[in-house]
């Protein structure tokens, strides 16, 4: 089964931390975010890994082979020319990524026990274009799913802005938790170019094509992206 890590980011939430090194390679309990991903992702037999790479991409790339790309097939998206966000990352990695079964994204900074074999399930019995695991959980944007779990909607509720490209009366507004399965038909179906995000692109397409969401009721999921989220997590897994 083959899966995306999302490792190009800057780390500007990351600052200082990031001053001399890529996020991915930013240590928890003495484990790199990349290191700590791969392993969750190829536990649940994801064995053919595309990761792509931007800031300090070399040092992901020298970091993978100090390992022997921990055992597994692992092929390197380039996108030290220019960063092309979600959208573009994944349009860049379609050679990889394209055939007949469904993709992971998994984004580096995320810590979870999610199950991603029940994950996979869930996304295999709706037949969706994409599958959005989602958690009830407090953030300024929200993703909007209608009562069957498909994406219907955006809205920031900090600022009042919102995109709805489905009409529902009521809607589950959830947090988007940076993990993704999608299947290779999206490629076909994209017309975007260059840098550009995937919610938007979901949110076009959702008009016409399901984009469900999973709700994410796993005991531990956080997001990585600033220092002291990296305190929270080292203290986290040294007790357990």
């Amino acid at each position: 089964m083959k899966a995306l890590i999302f490792a190009a980011g800057l780390g500007t939430r990351l600052f200082p931390l990031t001053i001399d090194r890529p996020k991915a390679l930013v240590e928890v309990a003495g484990k790199c975010l990349l290191q700590i991903a791969i392993e969750k992702v190829s536990s649940e037999g994801y064995n053919e890994l595309v990761i792509n790479v931007h800031h300090f991409g070399d040092q992901i790339i020298q970091f993978l082979e100090n390992n022997n790309n921990f055992g597994l097939a692992i092929t390197i998206s380039n996108e030290r020319d220019q960063l092309l966000d979600t959208g573009g990352g994944i349009l860049k990695a379609a050679p990889w990524l394209d055939g007949e079964e469904p993709f992971l994204v998994y984004n580096v900074d995320v810590l979870s026990n999610i199950n991603l074999r029940l994950f996979r399930e869930y996304h295999e019995e709706r037949g969706g274009l994409a599958t959005l695991a989602v958690r009830d959980r407090k953030t300024d944007r929200y993703l909007a799913f209608d009562e069957t779990m498909q994406l219907s909607g955006w809205k920031n509720v900090k600022t009042g802005d919102e995109i709805f490209s489905r009409n529902i009366q009521n809607c589950n507004l959830l947090a988007f938790c940076g993990i993704q399965l999608i299947e290779p038909a999206i490629f076909k179906l994209i017309t975007e170019k260059g840098s550009f995000p995937l919610i938007p692109l979901y949110l076009r397409l959702a008009a016409d094509h399901a984009i469900m969401g999973y709700r994410d009721t796993s005991s531990l999921w956080m997001d990585l992206g600033k220092p002291d989220q990296i305190i929270v997590a080292e203290k986290l897994l040294v007790n357990n």
